[in-house]
Parts: C-alpha cells; structure tokens; sequence
C-alpha cells in the first residue's frame, strides 16, 4: 500500500476531506502532519525564505515533519484557481517550487495544478494522472474523485451548522467533538482559514472566545449567496476567493442586528 502524505496546513482545512477521500479510494494511506505547535513553526522559519508569510513558513514546518515518515509521496498542489474568474494567493503557485529547493530529503511530490479560472478541462486531465499512480482503472479514478467531492461537501454542511472547518473535519473523521455552547453575547470572526483555524496561528482564538461566552460566526456558517451578494456591492469586483469571501461576510455580518460585532484576524 503507497504511503501519501498530507500537509496540515493552508488549504488543509477547506479540502483535506476530498483528498484524503480520493487517495484512500484508490488504495492509499494517507497520513497528515500533526496539528501546527512550536516546532512546526522553528522548523519552517529554517526552510522557508524570510519574505514568505507566516502560514508558508508553518506549512513547510509540516512538510519537514512528513520528511520524518516512510512516504511514498507527499500531496502538494499548486493552487492557481479553485472557482471561476477568481484566484488565490500568487504566493500558493510556487509553494511545490520552494519546497523542493529547500529539502533534500523530500519523497515524491504530487503537485497537481488546480486552475479552475476558465474552466476544470485541465483539472479532470490531471485528476486522471495522479490517480494513474495508484490504479489504471480509469473509472475507478473518476468514482474516487466523485465520492471525493461528495465528501467534502458533506464536510462543509457540518460547518454551516457552526462548527469550525477544523471541528468539522473531526467530525467527519469520527471523532466527538463538543457542540458550540450556547452564549450571550454574538460575535463574528472573519480571517483566511489557514490561519484562523490553525489554533496555534490563532492562539485558539475561537475557544477563548466560547469559553468566555459569545456565539461565534464563522464565514462558512453564513449563507454563501449572501456572502457573494454583498461582495457584489463594492465597486470593483475582488478576484481573490477568500478576500471576496471576507469583504462578503464582513458586510453581511455589519447589516445583521443580531451580531453584536466582528474580529477580523489577520
């Protein structure tokens, strides 16, 4: 059985679901760094250059501590684009680049291109690929994918119910999770997710805020239609996906009467 392993970090926390589903499908293990922590962070800010943002420099903290495992290979995409006319972080595009210049003891990498800008004819050609490491089936690999997305759907359905992206993934790998207590005081928290529900990047910013008694809203409990109509009403449409997202959910949140206010985490 091949060994993949999976960074716990940046765009873990929006599709890990899918990923994990679509490797396991095909025969793999999949194994994920543990959750980020002192170390994760000493040893990114080692490997990475010094003008990387913060959650680069855990990201490669995370692949070094795969570096440590018995892996076949290790997940890496290049995010280009995961929704039309919008893109992500020019930064994502050359994270396979940088990780392999800085290690040396770096198993394969997967670094499959994600740009779903114009349209996800390159993506199902590419899905393809890397799933002709592990089988020549090709229905196989189309089913996986499938049940893949299906998955990941699923994993975000729970976060509408108010769980965090991280709580949400727990659950769905079948782990109890406590149920958000209920509060008096409701409190919307706006942040990219690979840093606001990485709980060392945070410093477990959520908890602290239930443990002293608010309802916390996250943008992924909030109606996605809502989102995109208020990211509409600025005057030049925001082309990076989580920015729009953001500037849609602070908006949405500031017309609210029940959202008594807003942290932004940057």
């Amino acid at each position: 059985m091949k060994q993949v392993g999976i960074p716990h970090g940046l765009f873990y926390y929006y599709y890990y679901p899918l990923w994990k589903t679509f490797f396991t499908d095909l025969g793999a293990n999949v194994i994920s760094s543990s959750t980020s922590n002192r170390l994760t962070l000493d040893q990114g800010i080692k490997l990475a250059v010094d003008e990387t943002c913060l959650p680069i420099k855990i990201y490669f903290g995370h692949v070094q501590e795969l570096c440590q495992q018995h892996l076949d290979y290790i997940f890496i995409p290049r995010l280009v684009s995961v929704e039309p006319k919008s893109y992500i972080c020019p930064k994502f595009m050359g994270i396979p680049d940088m990780i392999r210049a800085a290690f040396d003891n770096l198993p394969l990498l997967i670094d499959i291109t994600i740009d779903v800008s114009k349209s996800d004819r390159s993506l199902k050609r590419d899905i393809m690929r890397v799933g002709s490491l592990f089988t020549k089936d090709n229905s196989r690999i189309k089913q996986a994918y499938t049940h893949a997305c299906q998955e990941n759907r699923f994993c975000h359905l729970l976060a509408r119910e108010g769980y965090t992206l991280a709580e949400a993934i727990s659950l769905w790998e079948g782990q109890q999770v406590q149920n958000p207590a209920s509060g008096d005081l409701n409190i919307g928290v706006l942040g990219h997710g690979y840093s606001l529900y990485d709980s060392y990047i945070s410093l477990n910013l959520i908890e602290r805020l239930r443990k002293m008694g608010c309802n916390v809203f996250l943008p992924e409990s909030l109606d996605t239609g809502c989102i995109e109509q208020q990211a509409a009403t600025v005057p030049k449409r925001v082309f990076w996906t989580l920015g729009r997202k953001m500037v849609g959910s602070a908006l949405y949140m500031d017309k609210r009467p029940d959202i008594d206010g807003i942290i932004y985490l940057a």
